[in-house]
């Protein structure tokens, strides 16, 4: 073989190297990125986009109370859509949408979003808490929209603890506190205060001032009678 022809078979064989390694590193990285999920559950349907969804619970594993439906929707459409309601499937427990600052509806505003949790955000609330759900978990969370229709995903379930503080739901109220405030409170105030001053007063002055009025006439009677 000449020199010449030796020489372009090494720099064809450097190539087909160098492109075998490109390729290699390539995949790899491609490898790890298709590794790489989102710490939250995400899904897309039409225009709508639910992400970053959490099911939060209270804060404390023996609490009672409401748990709560985290999530971030984005409208990528040219029309407004209507969240009308989330489910839990297998009647695990209701969701009450509640919107913020006292609107009708839980907007998704086109080209914008709407969040669920948080101060000044409408909220979703899991009435039944830790009855229907259990930390840890993934629960099935379904997000009914009034275009886009049913938006089902995997929502995993977390204390409202850490960054999740904010968004959690609402300790309910303790009964025990509710009965031992109010009626210990006013019943005791109004009864011995009204009833023991008025009546006793009235009873020791008016009628015992006639009675001595009535004595001064009947002497004034028996005395021009003597006349």
């Amino acid at each position: 073989m000449s020199r010449s022809l030796r020489r372009g078979a090494l720099a064809a064989t450097a190539v087909v190297f160098s492109i075998a390694s490109l390729a290699a590193c390539g995949a790899g990285k491609d490898a790890q990125t298709l590794q790489v999920k989102p710490d939250n559950a995400a899904v897309t349907k039409g225009d709508i986009k639910v992400q970053n969804a959490l099911v939060i619970t209270q804060a404390k594993l023996d609490a009672k109370g409401p748990a709560a439906v985290s999530a971030t929707l984005f409208n990528s459409g040219t029309k407004e859509q209507t969240l009308d309601a989330i489910t839990l499937p297998g009647g695990k427990g209701k969701v009450v949408l509640k919107p913020a600052g006292g609107a009708a509806k839980v907007v998704v505003p086109a080209g914008g979003s709407v969040v669920l949790g948080g101060t000044g955000n409408a909220s979703a609330v899991i009435e039944s808490g830790r009855e229907a759900v259990e930390d840890g978990n993934a629960q099935k969370v379904v997000f009914q929209l009034s275009t886009a229709g049913d938006v089902e995903l995997d929502a995993y379930v977390v204390p409202a603890t850490g960054m999740y503080a904010g968004f959690g739901p609402t300790s309910a109220p303790s009964p025990a506190a509710g009965a031992s405030g109010s009626p210990s409170g006013s019943p005791s105030g109004s009864p011995s205060g009204s009833p023991s001053g008025s009546p006793a007063a009235s009873p020791s002055g008016a009628p015992s001032g006639s009675a001595s009025a009535s004595a001064s006439t009947s002497a004034s009677a028996s005395a021009s009678a003597g006349h």
